[in-house]
Order: structure tokens, then sequence, then C-alpha cells
């Protein structure tokens, strides 16, 4: 049953079906499957394949949006249903899409998964300013502030988050994580983040790591 449910929610993504996609994440918790295997063996599964692709000229911008809409719904049905953690919290990390970017599908995924591993998020959204991103911070006490991007124009913002943060010299208060799919290694190194996280599972592996 499972595998058929995994199935059905890859399809619906690939599809961009808002009204399968929801009907299928709740159709999965209701028949008692993990929450978090529901998102990884079949949405995240879907939504990758949307990326491949979107990236080899295979799908166009219209159909990845539409593919964005039912990952996004299916994801807040998700995220209604995992605990958070396991009566711990891991650390306080803020987490959101950068100034002029307005995607937000990945680091929907990724707060879903700090969450299940016991994290305090707060998400601040897509198409955050700066300096939402260090006020908020501030505000909530993050250990961690993560920031991501899916494009290429925007990358720069995350290097003017590390400036900001030594401007206001507080940048050691904080360990910074940044991702998105144009960001690498490379990027993070040669701005000064403290890790660069290449999915979301990635992304809670290095947040822990981070944390220790």
């Amino acid at each position: 049953m499972s595998e058929i449910i995994y199935q059905e929610a890859m399809e619906a993504i690939l599809k961009g079906d808002v009204d399968k996609a929801v009907d299928t994440a709740k159709k999965g918790i209701d028949t008692g499957i993990d929450p978090l295997d529901l998102m990884n063996n079949g949405f995240i599964s879907g939504i990758n394949q949307v990326g491949d692709l979107f990236e080899t000229g295979r799908l166009f911008l219209p159909q990845l949006v539409m593919s964005a809409s039912a990952m996004e719904k299916a994801t807040e049905i998700i995220n209604a249903a995992i605990p958070d953690g396991k009566g711990t919290v891991s650390g306080k990390i803020l987490v959101g899409t950068v100034e002029g970017d307005v995607h937000d599908i990945g680091k929907t995924i990724v707060v879903a998964l700090f969450k299940a591993n016991g994290f305090d998020v707060l998400d601040i959204g897509r198409d955050a300013p700066i300096e939402r991103f260090i006020d908020e911070a501030e505000k909530f006490g993050a250990d961690i502030i993560g920031s991501s991007t899916l494009l290429t124009t925007t990358m720069a913002v995350q290097k003017q988050i590390e400036e900001e943060l030594k401007k206001a010299g507080i940048r050691d208060k904080y360990k910074t994580l940044v991702g998105g799919a144009p960001v690498t290694q490379r990027w993070a190194d040669r701005i000064g983040a403290d890790a660069y996280a290449q999915d979301a599972s990635d992304g809670v592996r290095k947040a822990k790591e981070l944390l220790m």
C-alpha cells in the first residue's frame, strides 16, 4: 500500500496536480504512513525529478510553477503531521529565501525536516530582505541563520548577509548555512558561510554538525 501511495505522490508532483497532491498527502497520513517517509519516498522523489527535467530542458517554467505549488500544498499537510522532534530541541534555526527570489519549495522541505529532527524553526518566508534575516534572528535567538536561493541572480544576497552580520558586530553569534540550486561548497567558502547544504537532508546533517 505504501509503495502505491508513494507513486501517487510522485506522479501528482510531476503533473503539477495540486488536488491530487493534497488528497495523496491526506490519504498517506490517514493510512498510517510515517509523514517523513511519505515526504522522502513520494513527494521529494517527484520534485527531484521535476528539477532534473527542468534542468535538461524537458520541462518548462509554467510546469515547474505548477509542480512547486502542488509540492507546497502537500508539504503543508505533512508538516502539520510531523511531531516537533522527540521532546528535545536540537537548536534554533532561522530559514528564509533571499530578497529577489520568490521560490520557496526547497526551503519548505527543509523546514519540515528540521522540525522532525527537533529543531525550533522560524521560517521568514521568501523574498526576505537582509535586515529581516538579521532582525528576526536577534529576536528569535537563533543559533543558525539559513538562507536559500534558486536563482544565480540573487546568490549575492547570501554574501551580503555575511557582510551585514560582520558590520553589526554579531557575525560570531551565529552559524550560517547556505543552500539552493545554484549554490555550491565553493560559493559557501568564498562568502565565508559556515556550511553548505546540498539538499534538505544534508541541511539537517550540517546544522547538527554546526551545533556540536
